[in-house]
Order: structure tokens, then sequence, then C-alpha cells
């Protein structure tokens, strides 16, 4: 008798971001480089990474070259994303500087943020935007709506 089919199956969680992507294969590469990616699979199709599996800490991006003929497009084809992948890491400043080595663009520099995270954003060089982060202090959401309401200008 076949083994029970776990409904989300071990190694994933219930969401998966899912990268539509411009020269899939470069992306991994980056990814890779600049964020330590590990590659879990690739499905090699004739136009290209048909889908592939990385793994980012303790979780899966999947990706894929762009289809248009199925409207998986990439940021590029659609004139930029509206979604921003927020990953932590153990030391931002280090991914950053790799990020940017490899062609990432900065959307806003590493800062020690008012709700613990020393963090910064950027656009990888296939268009995807990434807020990295590391967590420096443990804050409750009081704190947190404290620290924001001192930043609010007055008025």
């Amino acid at each position: 008798m076949p083994g029970t089919v776990k409904p989300i199956p071990d190694g994933y969680s219930a969401v998966t971001p899912y990268l539509f992507i411009k020269g899939a294969a470069r992306a991994i590469e980056f990814y890779k480089q600049a964020f330590g990616a590990v590659e879990r699979m690739r499905l090699e199709m004739p136009g290209g990474i048909g889908h592939a599996e990385l793994n980012l800490g303790d979780s899966v991006i999947m990706l894929a070259d762009e289809c248009p003929s199925v409207r998986a497009l990439s940021p590029q084809s659609i004139g930029g994303t509206p979604v921003m992948i927020h990953l932590y890491v153990p030391d931002v400043d280090a991914v950053f500087a790799r990020a940017l080595a490899g062609g990432a663009k900065v959307l806003q520099p590493v800062e020690d943020k008012f709700y613990g995270d020393r963090s910064g954003s950027l656009t990888d060089p296939f268009g995807h935007q990434w807020a990295v982060a590391t967590r420096k202090e443990n804050l409750s959401a009081e704190e947190i709506r404290t620290r924001a309401a001192a930043l609010a200008p007055k008025q």
C-alpha cells in the first residue's frame, strides 16, 4: 500500500514565490552568488528553464524563464514589478554588497530601521525587488508603534 501523500511536501512551506525571469539560468547564478541560494532542481526545456527551485535559508523560491504564451511574464516585459521579496540573512551588509557587485541596483541603502531590522532594498539584474535584512532588536508591536509615531511629522 502506498504511503500517505502530504498536501504540503516536506521541504516546502504553504507560500512559495514563483519568479518569471528573462535569463533564468543567469538569475540562478546571481541568486547563488549574491544570496547564497542552493539549487534544488532544474528542468531544462527547449525554450530555456521550464522550472527550477532554489533554497534560500529555510525557504524555497521557484523560477522559470518567462513564457509569454501563458502570460508568465518577467518584470522587464511588464515594465516593473509590484512585488518585493523579503529575505532575512545573517549579515545584510555582506549580502547587499555581493548583490550590488553582481549587478543589482539600490532602491534603499542598508540602514538600521526603527522596527529592529538593519535592512535595505534592491532590484536584481532581472527586475525583481528584494528587501534584505538582519534582525538586530526584538521589539514588541507596541515598541514599534511608539518608534513609528516618534518618526511621524508633527502636524
